[in-house]
């Protein structure tokens, strides 16, 4: 049985990540750079997933993922990223890590692993 978040919107998501960086003094633009490093979408790109209403299943299954996506490791609500058995999920917590990361102020050079 899928999680219901696997069929969920990106844009319906996308504005709380963008509440919870900006309420800590992070802009929209950095998530932006962030979600981009992660899944090797444009700008044009991301704009038209969330214009599209693509669920987190179709974003990532078009996403070309960063090579370095493997470094994200911590935990999300209690689970360590790099122990999620299901892929898509493991992605989508690897998207989450890096919000919070973002929104804790840890520079943008460390949050994209470079």
């Amino acid at each position: 049985m899928a999680h219901r978040i696997f069929g969920t919107s990106v844009a319906s998501v996308y504005p709380h990540y963008v509440a919870k960086v900006e309420r800590k003094g992070r802009t929209s633009e950095e998530l932006d750079e962030v979600i981009c490093w992660l899944t090797g979408y444009d700008e044009p790109a991301l704009r038209r997933a969330l214009a599209d209403g693509t669920t987190f299943e179709d974003f990532f299954d078009a996403a070309t993922l960063n090579p370095n996506a493997a470094l994200i490791t911590g935990t999300v609500c209690g689970v360590r990223v790099e122990e999620v058995e299901d892929p898509l999920m493991q992605q989508i917590r690897y998207l989450d890590k890096l919000v919070d990361e973002l929104a804790k102020g840890r520079p943008m050079a460390k949050v994209l692993r470079s």
